[in-house]
């Protein structure tokens, strides 16, 4: 008995030990019924999936989600456009085909890069966010809890989601111009974000391409706007998401003319931001990165104005 008795003792010791090192589930229920008496309704079936994946997932793992949402993200969205890229190269010559080639659309039609570019583009931005951003993943999981982004039921409404969107949009904008213009300065062009503009014909995959402080200072702009508003795990994933695939669209090198984009107003897209990598480390317009009211009411947009003007003049 008194054998029995300490293997009781040992085993509720190593349960209180093990409850209290490792992380808490991000819900405080396990089950349907549980979640649907917590909420006092019926769950949606967004909810339901929710509940079934995240139930007993701790919370800092379902942050770290924004390091394998991000590398996927920049390995399969500019994969397109570096094809267009590579078919520009070698679309033939002659009026009938330049309808179709996707050089008509391209910003820059005589810039071409070789594969080796992509590939070497692709490696070595992902090895920079892999180290960067992964990292860091590990070590702000208590600021990203601190600030209120919250894991449980209910998901909010698309309505919530949406008008979250816009302030998180507004304010990485507003501060990513000012951070934009630091890093144009000689000391910050020179020992931080030449390494962005070494490609004076962005294309997809060059979006993210930075030395790796200026993948960490651009960090703080996004994070601000969930910190002043926050929101939900799932709308942070999906910030990130669209911040992303906003970068990789204005760093594509095309002006498609379906670009849904264009309907968005006061959006830069890739012509607006093109100009200032064209221009590249003298570059001092279109610091922007999403809207172009900053560019306007700081008057950094007057060298795009006038080339832009001046290319009206030689079409008429």
């Amino acid at each position: 008995l008194a054998q029995l008795q300490k293997t009781q003792e040992t085993f509720d010791a190593e349960r209180i030990i093990h409850h209290t090192t490792l992380p808490s589930p991000m819900l405080p229920y396990a089950t349907a019924p549980e979640a649907e008496a917590a909420l006092g309704r019926a769950m949606t079936r967004a909810e339901a999936a929710w509940l079934r994946y995240s139930a007993s997932m701790p919370d800092h793992l379902l942050y770290c989600h924004n390091v394998a949402i991000l590398l996927l993200l920049y390995t399969l969205a500019p994969l397109p456009l570096a094809l267009l890229e590579l078919r520009a190269r070698a679309a033939p010559d002659g009026v009938a085909a330049a309808v179709m080639r996707p050089s008509t659309y391209k910003l820059q039609p005589r810039a071409h890069l070789p594969p080796a570019a992509f590939v070497r583009c692709y490696l070595d931005t992902g090895r920079v966010l892999l180290l960067t951003v992964g990292a860091l993943s590990l070590v702000s999981y208590p600021a990203v809890k601190m600030v209120g982004i919250r894991t449980g039921l209910p998901l909010p409404s698309a309505g919530e989601v949406a008008a979250q969107m816009l302030v998180y949009l507004l304010v990485e904008d507003y501060l990513g111009y000012w951070i934009h213009r630091l890093l144009h300065t000689r000391w910050g062009y020179d020992n931080i974000h030449r390494v962005h503009h070494e490609f004076t014909a962005p294309f997809g995959y060059a979006a993210p391409y930075a030395h790796w402080a200026e993948v960490l200072i651009l960090g703080v702009p996004a994070f601000t706007g969930p910190a002043i508003v926050p929101c939900h795990m799932t709308t942070l994933w999906l910030w990130f998401l669209l911040r992303h695939l906003e970068a990789i669209d204005i760093h594509s090198g095309f002006n498609f003319p379906f670009n849904p984009t264009k309907l968005i107003p006061f959006y830069g897209g890739a012509d607006h931001h093109d100009y200032h990598h064209r221009v590249g480390g003298q570059s001092q317009s279109n610091f922007s990165s999403v809207f172009t009211f900053c560019d306007h009411l700081y008057g950094t947009d007057k060298g795009y104005r006038y080339h832009k003007a001046s290319l009206e003049k030689k079409r008429v």
